[in-house]
């Protein structure tokens, strides 16, 4: 059973549609003691750093996010999701993150098109478990105007501007930048990929 993180995530519908596609059993929740006995979990998200990680401490649901994703049991975090992981967002520096992994997420220079809004091929590393069968430059859907850094547990990079991580995989966390769910059947592999962990 997949638990799915509800604070109000404009993709919910989408990512719940695709969890159907693939067969998966799955429920939504705004509980942190759901999420506390969850076996699987995902947190969906679009729009402001800010406004997410407000929401999720009125629900009270930080502390029981930190502690699952300590916990060995599979994490998947998606596009806004995935930029929450980190220590902060220059999108809103006075708050904090869920500081699950060290930087800062940033905003594409000035002079790039924001946001980053369409199909592009990611290059995922060799052992890669979410991009497992999709081959070496699988296209995925983008829509974001903020990046998260390339670091050691990077999975998959993009580039757009400057090199960014499109998926991120460390132990039982894992993050994707793009919107598996408006990916079409790549979309549906990496979630597919995710679910038979």
């Amino acid at each position: 059973m997949i638990t799915v993180v509800n604070y109000g995530a404009g993709n919910l519908r989408s990512v719940e549609n695709t969890l159907a596609e693939v067969g998966a059993r799955f429920f939504t929740t705004q509980s942190a003691a759901d999420i506390e006995r969850a076996e699987k979990l995902i947190l969906p998200g679009v729009g402001h750093f800010g406004q997410m990680l407000r929401a999720l401490d009125e629900l009270g649901l930080r502390q029981a996010l930190v502690a699952k994703a300590r916990s060995g049991a599979p994490f998947l975090g998606i596009c806004l999701g995935l930029q929450a992981m980190f220590e902060s967002s220059e999108e809103a520096p006075s708050l904090n993150g869920l500081g699950l992994f060290p930087g800062r997420v940033e905003r594409f220079p000035l002079d790039a098109r924001v946001p980053h809004m369409g199909w592009n091929s990611i290059s995922p590393k060799p052992g890669s478990r979410l991009t497992a069968g999709l081959g070496p430059t699988p296209y995925v859907y983008f829509a974001h105007s903020y990046y998260c850094p390339v670091t050691d547990s990077t999975a998959a990079a993009c580039h757009y501007t400057r090199d960014f991580t499109a998926v991120l995989e460390s132990g039982n966390v894992f993050g994707v930048q793009f919107h598996p769910e408006k990916s079409g059947p790549v979309g549906l592999a990496i979630v597919r990929n995710f679910v038979e962990l």
